[in-house]
């Protein structure tokens, strides 16, 4: 199983049965060092499955006191590659570690 930080619109029951086919349980976590910032999302079918079209993006601060607040689900390796076909060009998905321990992958700016 792989474990995926979001702390946007896959937290989103709609979002997670479209991309998914399922609805996702996960716990509370935090990552820290990084802000949230906002893009614009031009592609029809996630505006579709989100209901928006301005989405949350991480972008790197390295201030551990900069923190969001998310959730870390569980899923397979099929459903990480769902989740890559989801995300947009604007965002690339990294290893992380979250404030409990926890490894994880979030998906963040792909550029500063």
């Amino acid at each position: 199983m792989e474990k995926l930080f979001s702390y946007g619109t896959l937290q989103q029951r709609n979002v997670q049965i479209e991309t998914f086919g399922r609805e996702l349980s996960g716990k509370e976590d935090t990552l820290q060092g990084h802000q949230l910032s906002e893009v614009e999302i031009k592609d029809e079918a996630v505006i579709k499955a989100s209901g928006k079209n301005i989405h949350p993006i991480l972008k790197a601060s390295k201030d551990l006191s900069d923190e969001v607040k998310g959730t870390v689900f569980e899923i397979t390796k099929e459903e990480l590659q769902q989740a890559d076909s989801y995300e947009v060009a604007e965002y690339k998905r990294v290893s992380a570690q979250l404030k409990s321990g926890t490894t994880t992958w979030i998906y963040a700016a792909a550029t500063d």
